[in-house]
């Protein structure tokens, strides 16, 4: 009798020790979040990729935190996702309201990031960093400018190195303690998120050259990637050094560079107003990268595969109008 209780016993704890270890791999397969906050620039805004909210931010229902919230099951539950990335973002934009959709045009102001964030927050992803500085704005602004002076040198390397320094490889050294400083302000706002850190995916090709698209120099292709590179290690570097997750974009995106055709994750210098702001990401690019996010979170099966929803969006008139206001497609 007894060893028929012992056997029974057994039995049950083993029943009981497979269900538990089966839950664990259950769960992973759709990490849980209940209040998701996302914050960024323009690479997490999603700039004309449609649909676009209606804000001078630029902000499109199709970028990788809109994704991905679906992905989680939180894009259609209230007060579960809010996304307040804005195009022309910097780090200080996290405390400070952003006039909006840039310094330089004063249409309107939208509050620091940081306000979205609330104790309960439970994942926060920050995509930001490029425009410090002006760094991002000087590469695109200066160096198809350039490229007639030299077009197989590279002028705009040549233009931004001053008695022998870079001065954009040296701006990025303090990008990387402003991107610890986001972290930290962050924690303290929300204590028991996940913190993620999204790198840049990469505009130039490892090899060979597409001016009709990518305007630069020939020598200046390389010296591009080589600050995009270091712009991403700023990231990185700040999420390890701050206990923060890093999600590598510039790696995955080898063959999505600007010259890639229909397979390109970021536009070259054309925009199109109802598919992204020149040097910007298109859809395809933020569909990936919010893949990239949830498999880093230890997602296996997504919630909904759905397209996020067209909500609080923009119609054409008044996108083309804004556009136009903004500077980013000519006046009609």
């Amino acid at each position: 009798m007894r060893r028929t209780a012992r056997l029974v016993l057994a039995t049950l704890v083993a029943v009981i020790s497979l269900v538990s270890l089966g839950t664990p791999a259950s769960a992973a397969e759709t990490p849980s979040f209940r209040k998701y906050v996302a914050l960024g620039d323009s690479y997490t805004a999603g700039p004309l990729i449609p649909w676009q909210q209606a804000s001078w931010c630029f902000r499109s229902n199709n970028n990788y935190p809109a994704w991905l919230a679906t992905k989680l099951g939180l894009y259609s539950k209230a007060g579960a996702f809010t996304d307040v990335s804005c195009s022309s973002a910097d780090t200080t934009n996290m405390t400070r309201p952003q006039t909006v959709p840039s310094p330089s045009l004063a249409l309107g102001s939208v509050p620091p990031q940081f306000d979205a964030l609330t104790l309960d927050t439970d994942l926060v992803t920050i995509g930001i960093g490029g425009n410090d500085y002006g760094v991002f704005g000087s590469l695109i602004g200066k160096c198809p400018e350039l490229r007639g002076d030299d077009p197989t040198g590279s002028p705009c390397k040549d233009h931004f190195t001053i008695n022998g320094t870079d001065t954009l490889l040296a701006a990025l050294r303090n990008t990387e303690r402003n991107l610890e400083r986001v972290v930290k302000g962050v924690r303290e706002r929300s204590p028991a998120a996940t913190i993620v850190l999204v790198g840049y995916p990469r505009i130039a090709p490892s090899k060979g050259y597409c001016p009709s698209v990518l305007p630069f120099a020939d020598g200046d292709y390389a010296w591009a990637d080589e600050v995009e590179r270091a712009l991403n290690k700023a990231v990185s570097t700040a999420a390890r050094k701050q206990g923060a997750r890093y999600i590598d974009t510039y790696g995955p995106s080898l063959g999505h560079d600007a010259c890639s055709g229909d397979a390109a994750w970021v536009s070259g210098k054309d925009t199109n107003l109802f598919r992204a702001v020149a040097y910007h990401p298109y859809a395809a690019g933020m569909k990936a990268e919010a893949d990239l996010i949830f498999k880093a979170l230890g997602g296996t099966t997504a919630v909904s595969t759905e397209a996020p929803d067209a909500r609080n969006a923009t119609t054409p008139g008044e996108l083309q109008r804004k556009a136009a206001a903004a500077g980013l497609v000519p006046r009609s």
